[in-house]
């Protein structure tokens, strides 16, 4: 199964598989979190310059949230298009740290204004308490759109894995104006289905990084019951619709315990009229975007969520 791995990824592999390193679930969440931050580092490459980042305080449904703001190189100073980005990390672990440098090449390929918030994480905060934080950075964008230099018809919401779901809850809430009107949704292997019953958990349970044991304990700590599980503000697949909203650039990868979920997105999306751009990285695993260091592919996921992007502007629906 593993003749088509990409060689940077099955170097990676080889490697983790060396190191005995411990499995998320094994430990707390605070433990993970702190293998996490350990281990990210090593995996993304030097930091891309960009015109101008910062950090600030907004208001929160629950206190205040920490967002960053990137100005990429060649984002106009009027009517320029935004993108709302929310990190990956199943819910629990990840933070504006280790997905800036996704963020840097959204800010300059897109020559664009990127908002990342560091939302409430699970356990500690269960759903929807970061969908909600979303939700308000979103607002914040929306309001704060002149001030940016953001076209408010140009604003479009990111994410990869957790981060990809959330993306893709808030732009079926934007169809129906329960948040701002989205220009795109640009997926990155994201999560869909929390019920796990595609075949590609099976497939690719384990020795492809994320495994399908680790993503159930993601999802148990993100959900209050069982009830949340098929929610479609946690499970989006199983929205009773989807049609109307905001065009899609869907990534997914090949042995990648989400493909499955990935691509029945995408598949619902175009059966209800939404236009969709979904794009297969074969021999990739789940988090390769976050693996700049080694994986060319990654920059060229960005490269080409940012063209879809922009083809939905050139040809609207």
């Amino acid at each position: 199964m593993t003749d088509q791995l990409d060689e940077s990824v099955r170097s990676l592999l080889d490697i983790s598989n060396r190191s005995n390193t411990r499995s998320l679930e094994t430990g707390t969440a605070q433990q993970a979190r702190v293998d996490y931050n350990a281990g990210f580092p090593a995996l993304q490459g030097a930091k891309e310059a960009v015109a101008s980042v910062e950090d600030r305080q907004i208001s929160g449904p629950d206190g205040s949230i920490t967002v960053r703001i990137y100005r990429g190189f060649g984002a106009p100073s009027k009517d320029g298009p935004g993108l709302l980005y929310f990190h990956g990390g199943g819910w629990v672990i990840g933070n504006l740290d280790s997905h800036d440098e996704i963020c840097r090449w959204f800010a300059n390929l897109g020559k664009c204004t990127v908002i990342c918030p560091d939302y409430r994480l699970a356990p500690e905060h269960k759903f929807p308490a970061g969908l909600m934080d979303c939700a308000a950075a979103l607002g914040f964008m929306a309001k704060s759109a002149t001030d940016f230099g953001i076209d408010l018809r140009r604003i479009a919401v990111a994410g990869d894995s957790a981060g990809g779901n959330l993306a893709a809850v808030l732009a079926v809430m934007s169809r129906s104006g329960a948040a701002p009107r989205l220009a795109a949704q640009l997926l990155i292997y994201p999560n869909t289905d929390a019920t796990q019953t595609a075949d590609s958990y099976r497939r690719y349970a384990t020795g492809f990084g994320l495994t399908a044991t680790t993503m159930k304990w993601f999802r148990d700590y993100y959900v209050r019951t069982a009830a949340d599980i098929v929610d479609w503000r946690v499970s989006p697949l199983r929205a009773e619709s989807v049609a109307g909203a905001a065009p899609a650039f869907i990534a997914t990868a090949g042995y990648d315990i989400l493909v499955d979920e990935g691509t029945a997105y995408a598949e619902r999306l175009r059966q209800e009229g939404v236009r969709v751009v979904l794009r297969h990285w074969p021999g990739q695993i789940h988090g390769f975007v976050s693996m700049g260091r080694y994986v060319p592919q990654a920059r060229q996921a960005v490269q080409e969520a940012v063209a879809a992007w922009r083809s939905f502007e050139e040809a609207p629906d």
